[in-house]
């Protein structure tokens, strides 16, 4: 597998093939590619960890049900350790997200959406180096494992993990540009919160509620204490959010953050519910 690539950058083409990006690592290099503002980063590919492990001893730990042994198998795998640090120092200083971005995920089926691990305001190499085994080894937890037997096969280990510039959110949430519950598609939901959007995604907090018009004017809220979002902030979502949806054909599931200098895309998946 020495032809393929081990890492790549969000701007490389290449880097844009599900199969060696994952999910998650795909989408963010495709918003690269169509120019959305996406926060700088490189992913560790599935080639990566493919080449390393022990595929065989992997699998039939899985199929034996054996998750303690086949868990061990995984954290002695190396990592392309200095092809990781050429990209690494490449990218602007300060903290970075370690996100796992399985190549099942993020279809049009099945989203995998919180399965695998993600590791936030990650300041150092060595613990870089840390959590791309830990995102490996959320792989083959109970249960992402769980997950994958009714969705997929148990067979599938292809694993990329995203090592990306951390946004220092000052608001971030999700947006869907069709409602998820209805499948209303004349409305867009935006849920938000103050802090990264991790909160939102993992049900941490409860997030301000916006059903808007595709010109982004509030149609109905939710508001939680003080509203969090302004509305040409929303009208800025709405915007981007059905350029995202154009372009991939289908409507969107978004994550998405603000800081001080504006908006950024974090990761964009199909919508399964409708």
């Amino acid at each position: 597998m020495s032809d393929i690539p081990l890492v790549l950058p969000f701007a490389d083409d290449r880097c844009r093939d599900v199969n060696l990006s994952g999910g998650k690592g795909a989408s963010l290099a495709s918003m690269t590619h169509n120019g959305l503002p996406v926060p700088p980063g490189f992913v560790i590919t599935s080639a990566a960890f493919a080449d390393a492990v022990d595929a065989e001893a992997l699998i039939r730990h899985i199929q034996n049900e054996d998750l303690e042994a086949a868990r061990q198998v995984v954290s002695q795998t190396q990592t392309p350790r200095e092809l990781i640090k050429g990209l690494y120092d490449q990218l602007p200083p300060g903290s970075v997200a370690v996100r796992s971005s399985a190549c099942a995920e993020d279809g049009d089926d099945a989203s995998y959406a919180g399965q695998q691990e993600t590791y936030l305001f990650v300041d150092d190499f060595d613990t870089v180096m840390t959590r791309v085994v830990d995102c490996w080894l959320s792989f083959f937890s109970e249960r992402a494992l769980f997950y994958r037997l009714h969705k997929g096969s148990l067979d599938d280990i292809a694993m990329a993990v995203v090592v990306q510039r951390m946004v220092d959110a000052t608001k971030a949430g999700v947006m869907f540009t069709v409602d998820p519950v209805t499948g209303r598609r004349d409305r867009i939901v935006v849920e938000a919160a103050y802090g990264v959007g991790e909160h939102v995604v993992s049900g941490e907090v409860t997030p301000d509620y916006y059903s808007l018009d595709r010109k982004g004017a509030i149609k109905r809220s939710r508001i939680v204490d003080q509203q969090v979002m302004s509305e040409p902030e929303l009208a800025q979502l709405v915007e981007l959010g059905l350029h995202l949806a154009e372009l991939n054909g289908s409507p969107q599931d978004i994550e998405w953050a603000f800081d001080d200098t504006g908006l950024y895309m974090l990761q964009s998946r199909p919508v399964t519910t409708v």
